[in-house]
């Protein structure tokens, strides 16, 4: 074999271990694209037991953005598995993180739920679990951020308010040093500054009432509580403020109704509807308190025939410092906190408070509570104590319009 055709040989024998050497590397290759497109594609063993766990909405995405598995929550944001992320903020912040390699953190605007609900705040998290793979955690801290909101605006109401008579009281010491050989301005000035005095101490006690409800987490004196004397309480108490108004204060209703929780708690919840609408009401007019039981809940409804409040200030009436006549509780000495109170007091108790009001025909505020057993050893005596009332004969109480006596 000449030497010509030993070097066809050669190149033909190299063509050929390096067409298959080739291959193999292509092969190869083919191989190592189809285990991690298999890998990605599928979620990592346990995630979808994981998910399902979870009370906050997450999902596990791919790089077309397609959600794979999904926690039940999820659904409330439109994140359903097999279907595209429909929040271009969400694919985003999977897309940044898959491309950095690092977890990737925002607050976004999400809309829950079909329009026209009102979009979410949520704390969105995302992280890459494997090349093609992105876990998102959403998170809705709505309710959080609108809690720190209110705490700071109670903050900053409080102060605000609390400078008010400070000041006051500040000037008129001045004005009682200045006018120190003037008795009758002395006395005066006394009495404004007795009167700022007294609207401040009334301001911090309430504000200290607002605090307490709000910062404790269950009642702390729970027993079964007697809605008369809780009433008769009320009444007792702002029976002063009615007489020097000209108002009468009329009770009426069903008696013997008892709830569970705390009796001073209570009192001042109702004694704060009474003020109130002792404060609203015209000389010579009257403010009624009735009780009643419906459906296993005991309501008490305080209804004066005063200016009434607008329909657009009706769902503020009940925020701290809000005051729907400004003028009016200025002279009233009115701190704006005692629906607040009532609010809070009502909520912890499992009920509700209710507004009805007309503007010039006055207003009805109905506390709502679950209706309580009578106590053993108060049945008997309070059977003892009633006496069939002879036919004609009024009753001891004049009923408020509407109630049963």
């Amino acid at each position: 074999m000449d030497q010509t055709q030993l070097t066809l040989l050669a190149l033909l024998l190299g063509a050929v271990i390096g067409g298959g050497v080739s291959g193999l590397i292509f092969y190869a290759f083919r191989l190592r694209d189809r285990a991690i497109a298999r890998t990605s594609d599928d979620v990592p063993s346990g995630v979808s037991a994981i998910l399902a766990a979870m009370d906050d909405a997450a999902i596990v995405t791919d790089a077309s953005s397609t959600v794979l598995a999904a926690s039940a929550p999820a659904e409330v944001f439109g994140l359903r598995v097999g279907e595209v992320i429909p929040s271009d903020e969400v694919r985003t912040l999977a897309r940044l993180s898959r491309d950095s390699g690092a977890p990737a953190t925002e607050n976004l605007r999400l809309q829950r739920g079909s329009a026209p609900s009102e979009p979410r705040l949520v704390a969105a998290r995302a992280t890459a679990i494997s090349p093609r793979l992105t876990l998102v955690l959403i998170r809705d801290i709505t309710e959080r951020e609108r809690v720190e909101e209110m705490r700071r605006d109670f903050v900053a109401n409080t102060s605000h308010e609390l400078k008010t008579p400070v000041g006051a009281v500040s000037l008129l010491a001045e004005a009682i040093e200045m006018a120190a050989d003037d008795p009758d301005q002395v006395r005066i000035f006394t009495a404004r500054l007795s009167a700022e005095a007294s609207r401040l101490g009334a301001l911090t006690s309430r504000i200290m009432s607002l605090s307490r409800l709000q910062a404790s987490a269950e009642l702390t004196e729970v027993r079964d509580v007697s809605i008369d004397e809780v009433v008769a309480s009320a009444v007792d108490a702002h029976t002063l403020q009615a007489d020097s108004a000209q108002v009468s204060i009329v009770r009426g209703g069903t008696r013997g109704l008892y709830v569970r929780g705390e009796a001073q708690v209570l009192s001042e919840a109702v004694g704060n509807l009474i003020a109130n609408a002792i404060a609203y009401s015209p000389q010579g007019s009257s403010v009624g308190v009735g009780v009643k039981s419906v459906d296993e809940v005991v309501e008490i409804a305080v209804t004066d025939r005063g200016i009434g409040i607008h329909e657009s200030d009706q769902n503020r009436v009940f925020e701290r410092f809000y005051r729907a006549d400004q003028a009016r509780s200025r002279r009233t000495g009115g701190t704006g906190l005692g629906l607040s109170i009532v609010k809070h007091a009502v909520q912890r108790h499992g009920g509700e408070v209710r507004l009805w009001s007309r503007p010039g025909r006055g207003s009805t505020f109905t506390i709502r509570l679950p209706l309580a057993d009578v106590p053993e050893d108060r049945a008997p005596r309070t059977k003892a104590r009633r006496k069939p009332r002879k036919a004609g004969a009024p009753s001891r109480s004049t009923p408020v319009k509407g109630e049963t006596a």
